[in-house]
């Protein structure tokens, strides 16, 4: 199991952005309105103009409705959890979803254990976990600053479904 690391952006890059100026590396589905790469990983879109797609907002959103107390702001970490933007560095999709939906334990030397909780009961995180894997995956690759985004596309009408059926009533 890939662990916890701070390492530079250099060493997993993001794609480098399409000729239209577009970055993310994915292409859409419109059966869901989500961008993915070739392998069917979800991935960002941020134009050139800095719009970002509808999942990278809803992940930002939900990333700071959930996750940020411990993971602190935009997934710069704290004292009492590992940056996520250095982590989604090396860690994989899968690896992410099953970090976030089972939980971890992490043995540190001096009989420390930092516990990532499992939240797969959430729907608040299970219901939206691509979008903030693609919310921490462009702020991990650079591709997204620090803060709200300025500028977002609508919520595509698969997502309205998708949501209406996770959530409920």
């Amino acid at each position: 199991m890939i662990g916890f690391a701070n390492i530079a952006a250099a060493d997993n890059p993001a794609p480098p952005a399409a000729a239209d100026g577009t970055r993310g590396g994915g292409t859409l589905d419109a059966t869901d309105g989500k961008y993915k790469l070739p392998d069917g990983t979800p991935t960002f879109n941020i134009k050139a103009d800095g719009t970002v797609d509808w999942f990278t907002y809803s992940g930002y959103k939900r990333f700071h409705s959930e996750c940020h107390v411990c993971h602190g702001p935009g997934a710069e970490g704290s004292t009492f959890a590992p940056a996520l933007k250095d982590s989604l560095l090396t860690m994989d999709y899968q690896t992410f979803v099953t970090t976030v939906m089972s939980g971890r334990v992490r043995k540190v030397a001096g009989g420390t254990d930092f516990v990532m909780p499992a939240l797969g009961d959430n729907k608040n995180v299970a219901c939206v976990i691509d979008d903030l894997y693609v919310y921490i995956r462009a702020r991990a690759v650079g591709d997204l600053p620090f803060g709200r985004p300025e500028k977002r596309e609508d919520k595509p009408q698969p997502a309205k479904d998708y949501e209406n059926a996770c959530f409920g009533p």
